[in-house]
C-alpha cells in the first residue's frame, strides 16, 4: 500500500468569527498557549509520516509562509546569546524531513474548491485534508496517524467522524453508515449541513480527510453546491459510487478553534497540560475561582 505522503491545509478564509482580530492576521496564526494553529496541524500530520504540506493560501496569508520559512536573523541572535533551547523551537517549526508549497486561490469559493487547488501538487496520489481550526488533543498517535492505520488496512478514503448534539447538524457534513463485518463503519451516504429534521445521523465528519486522487474528477465535475459553492461534501457523496468510504470515529478530543468559545476551552485545557505552567496555571485557575464566588 502507497505510503500517504501529502497533506493539504486550506488556509485561505477570512475568518470572520474572530474580527477583529484577523482582519491584518490569519485565524490559523491564532496562538493556543505558545502555538499557533496551523504549527498543531502540521505537527500532527509530520508525525503520520507527511513530508510535503499543501497549503491553500489566500490574500493576506503572508504570516503563515513567514512561520514555516527559515529565520536566519532570528536564529542569528538566539545562537549568539546562547538562548539554545529557544533556537530548537524556532528551527523545529518546520522538521529537515518537510517542505511547504504555496497555492494561491484567488477566489473563495468552498472547501471543495480549495482542495481542488492542490490537484497539480497531489497528482495522482492518496492525501489528507486538515483544517487546523480543528485542533484535536490525544494521549498517544495523532488522528492522521490513526487514519494513516486504517488507510494501509483498507486502501479508500477515511473521515475522521464524531457524534455531534442532533440539533447541530446544520454546521457540519453528516454521514450516514453501516457497520461491516470487519468492523469499520462504511459511509453510506453524506449530506452537507443538514437540518436536524432531515439529517440521517448524528455522526459529523470534522477536520481531518484521507482521500483517494479520484476525489479531484468529482469536485471538477459537481459544480456549485450549497452557498454557490463548491462543497467537499458533494464531491466525497459522488465519490461513493466508485469507491468504499470509511467513517472513522478517532480517539482524541476535538476543539471547535472555529469558534470564540472552543478556543477559549482549548486555551484553559492546553494551558493546563503545559509541562512549563501547567502546574502554576491550575493554582491561578483555583485561586481565581474561590476570589469570584465562582
Amino acid at each position: 500500500m502507497i505510503k500517504v505522503r501529502k497533506a493539504v491545509f486550506p488556509v485561505a478564509g477570512l475568518g470572520t468569527r474572530f474580527l477583529p482580530a484577523t482582519k491584518a492576521s490569519p485565524k490559523e496564526m491564532l496562538p493556543i498557549v505558545d502555538k499557533p494553529l496551523i504549527q498543531y496541524a502540521a505537527d500532527e500530520a509530520e508525525e503520520a509520516g507527511v513530508d510535503q504540506l499543501i497549503f491553500i493560501t489566500g490574500r493576506s496569508k503572508r504570516s503563515i509562509e513567514d512561520h514555516f520559512d527559515k529565520a536566519y536573523e532570528l536564529e542569528a541572535e538566539l545562537e549568539q546569546a546562547g538562548k539554545t533551547a529557544l533556537l530548537k523551537i524556532v528551527r523545529d517549526v518546520l522538521p529537515e524531513f518537510a517542505s511547504c508549497i504555496y497555492v494561491r486561490q484567488a477566489e473563495a469559493m468552498g472547501l471543495g474548491h480549495a482542495v481542488l487547488c492542490a490537484k497539480p501538487v497531489v497528482g495522482n496520489e492518496p492525501f489528507f485534508v486538515l483544517l487546523a481550526d480543528d485542533l484535536i488533543r490525544t494521549s498517544g498517535k495523532g488522528v492522521v496517524g490513526q487514519m494513516a492505520d486504517v488507510y494501509a488496512q483498507h486502501g479508500c478514503s477515511v473521515l475522521s467522524v464524531q457524534e455531534v448534539p442532533h440539533e447541530e447538524t446544520h454546521k457540519y457534513g453528516i454521514v450516514q453508515v453501516e457497520k461491516g463485518a470487519d468492523g469499520m463503519m462504511r459511509v453510506v451516504s453524506i449530506v452537507e449541513k443538514p437540518a436536524p429534521a432531515d439529517a440521517p445521523s448524528n455522526l459529523a465528519v470534522v477536520g481531518r480527510y484521507l482521500l483517494t486522487p479520484r476525489i479531484f474528477e468529482k469536485l471538477e465535475n459537481i459544480g456549485e453546491g450549497s452557498g454557490g459553492e463548491i462543497q467537499l461534501t458533494d464531491g466525497i457523496s459522488d465519490l461513493l459510487a466508485d469507491e468504499p468510504i470509511i467513517a472513522y470515529p478517532f480517539e482524541g478530543k476535538r476543539y471547535d478553534c472555529g469558534s470564540k468559545l472552543g478556543y477559549l476551552e482549548a486555551t484553559v485545557e492546553f494551558g493546563l497540560a503545559h509541562p512549563e505552567l501547567g502546574e502554576r496555571f491550575a493554582a491561578y485557575l483555583r485561586a481565581f475561582r474561590q476570589d469570584a464566588g465562582y
